[in-house]
């Protein structure tokens, strides 16, 4: 693996195009930041023991942070599954509580099924172009936050970044690098121990969070770029195909290569029997 980076990162992420050719289910898909994805064509669908969601084309889900659901992507008689997501920073959310609405908008705890009008739409293409200067993105991802309140709904502000969430983001940075301790604890400039300890209080293993943000980052690879199977292990740590493989499946219960959209045997669907947490 390589040497990772001795700072945070501070880039802003615009949004992305994720596709998919054959209909898969995602096991226990935690959303790590409040996100809206719009659906262009086939379906969505989001499932919790408490809720299930269906998002035809044309319509978007506002997703909150720290909620967790199995997801398909459907093609739906049509060529591919295709959807737009955009997801925002902590901060951006925070500033909206500072506005004076006309009517103040709702706040969502879960998920909620959104109309995309013309205008939103417009908008999420916008931070597609990731050619934009990190200012220009910036304000093309608050401008759809604030699309979403003045059609009445926007997330819950949250005070900070969890250490949890702030170690993912960097290792998404670099997911191919050496995440160990010492080196994590340079980066924030902290003591190995005080890391240890502050994600002992997520009742999370360090070891454990890299290895599922490694494979987060390489389930939106597969789902937004052309990568092969075989790039997008190397990209994420895996110089092994067969072990990558295998470490998918077992998180995602569906194989990368059915993900890609390659001839492969059926996945196997792991049926909802799983208790939905939102800690990853």
């Amino acid at each position: 693996m390589n040497a990772p980076d001795t700072k945070e990162p501070t880039a802003v992420q615009g949004g992305a195009r994720v596709v998919a050719h054959h209909s898969y289910r995602l096991r226990t898909l935690t959303v790590h930041s409040d996100a809206l994805v719009v659906v262009v064509r086939g379906t969505k669908q989001l499932m919790s023991p408490t809720q299930t969601l269906t998002i035809p084309a044309g319509q978007a889900v506002m997703m909150a942070a720290g909620t967790t659901w199995d997801v398909v992507n459907d093609p739906n008689g049509h060529t591919r599954y295709e959807a737009l997501l955009v997801a925002f920073e902590p901060e951006w959310v925070q500033s909206l509580s500072g506005l004076d609405w006309p009517c103040p908008p709702h706040t969502i705890s879960h998920a909620r099924v959104q109309h995309t009008s013309a205008t939103l739409l417009e908008a999420v293409q916008r931070t597609l172009d990731h050619s934009a200067s990190g200012p220009v993105l910036r304000h093309r991802m608050q401008e759809v936050l604030l699309l979403l309140a003045e059609q009445g709904w926007t997330y819950a502000p949250r005070q900070g970044r969890p250490w949890p969430d702030r170690v993912r983001q960097l290792v998404a940075q670099r997911p191919d690098a050496d995440w160990s301790a010492p080196a994590l604890a340079a980066v924030f400039h902290i003591s190995e121990s005080t890391l240890r300890r502050r994600l002992e209080d997520a009742h999370l293993p360090l070891a454990t969070l890299v290895r599922d943000t490694r494979l987060e980052v390489a389930l939106g690879l597969l789902q937004t770029t052309s990568l092969s199977v075989g790039e997008v292990a190397q990209r994420c740590g895996w110089a092994s195909h067969s072990r990558f493989s295998a470490a998918f499946q077992a998180r995602w219960g569906v194989s990368p290569r059915w993900v890609r959209g390659q001839p492969a045997t059926p996945p196997v669907l792991a049926d909802l029997a799983h208790t939905l947490t939102g800690s990853g």
